[in-house]
């Protein structure tokens, strides 16, 4: 009897301990539970600690309680301006209401699958009144926070709260871009062209410049080395002039020297002229006979000059006399 006694004690103890151990349970920090008591919902409890329940009769179950994100994948919209942009972005929301969002949504992927068509309609609401210069200046914290705002709205029936929404990055469709490129590529292309162009007229202005510089200083070379060249040509003459006046009868021998020199110094050289020739007027002063036709033959008194050749007594070439013509025959 106190067999079966021990037994049904042990029994019921362990049963009290299961009934306790349903009874008790823990919400983690970062956990927010909501009590169900057969599939409805009677309490909320979003203070983490140990919390007590009905066992066997209610049920807990859990949601985060932390920020929770979504990266929306890129979206085309239209701005105001009438540009394309494809925007890539982000969202940051917690769940703020358990009961309202198990009620409305049930589970956190259903709720991602309604939260993406909300954010795009509130991206294309927002980004469609504004340009791209907008976007891009210092007014875009605005204009995020307005499609904040506006997501807020939508999504109060789901218990949720948007924390923050960000632009990831924005560009615009790869056919914008090529036409873009092209029409950037053209104004360099331009700009280019056009510092060639100027460069090019600077430095025709500058070769011009310098032509005129250089036929300026040619030409004033030019002219300062003819009054240099007709100084000393007028300082020649006057010294040829002075040494002339000295003494006219050696001044003229020597330019008679001078000339039998340039005239007769080739061996080769005949001279058809008249005996009374001014040519010959210092031949007949040396004694050379000069007939009546002018020709040139042997001296009579020819004088060696070393070689065996017969040299003029002048010094300059081969002797020379003129001879007379013989007589005529009857």
């Amino acid at each position: 009897m106190s067999r079966q006694i021990t037994i049904g004690l042990g029994i019921f103890g362990l049963l009290l301990l299961f009934l306790a151990g349903s009874a008790v349970f823990t919400v983690h920090q970062t956990k927010q539970a909501l009590v169900l008591q057969f599939g409805n919902p009677v309490r909320v409890i979003q203070e983490p600690g140990l919390k007590f329940k009905l066992p066997l009769i209610q049920q807990v179950e859990y949601f985060e309680r932390r920020v929770l994100g979504l990266d929306a994948p890129a979206v085309e919209v239209i701005l105001g301006d009438q540009r394309r942009l494809v925007v890539d972005s982000f969202a940051r929301y917690r769940i703020a209401d358990p009961l309202r969002f198990r009620q409305s949504v049930g589970t956190e992927s259903a709720f991602i699958a309604r939260l993406e068509p909300i954010l795009y309609s509130s991206l294309r609401s927002v980004l469609g009144e504004v340009s791209l210069f907008e976007l891009l200046s210092e007014d875009r914290a605005e204009l995020m926070a307005r499609i904040r705002d506006g997501t807020n709205v939508e999504l109060q029936r789901f218990g949720v709260e948007v924390v923050d929404i960000r632009i990831k990055r924005a560009d615009l469709p790869q056919e914008n871009s090529e036409a873009i490129f092209r029409r950037m590529r053209a104004e360099r292309l331009r700009e280019a062209n056009e510092l060639r162009a100027q460069g090019a007229e600077v430095a025709q202005r500058i070769r011009a410049r310098a032509d005129r510089e250089r036929t300026v200083l040619v030409a004033q070379a030019k002219r300062d080395s003819e009054v240099l060249r007709g100084e000393g040509d007028s300082e020649a003459i006057r010294i040829f002039a002075e040494a002339f006046g000295q003494d006219r009868e050696f001044f003229a021998f020597y330019r008679s020297m001078q000339a039998y020199r340039e005239a007769l110094g080739d061996k080769q050289t005949n001279f058809v002229l008249s005996p009374q020739s001014e040519f010959f007027r210092f031949f007949d002063r040396l004694g050379l006979d000069t007939g009546a036709t002018g020709k040139v033959g042997s001296a009579p008194a020819p004088v060696s000059s070393g070689t065996g050749e017969p040299t003029s007594p002048l010094g300059g070439g081969p002797a020379l006399a003129v001879s007379p013509a013989p007589a005529p025959a009857d």
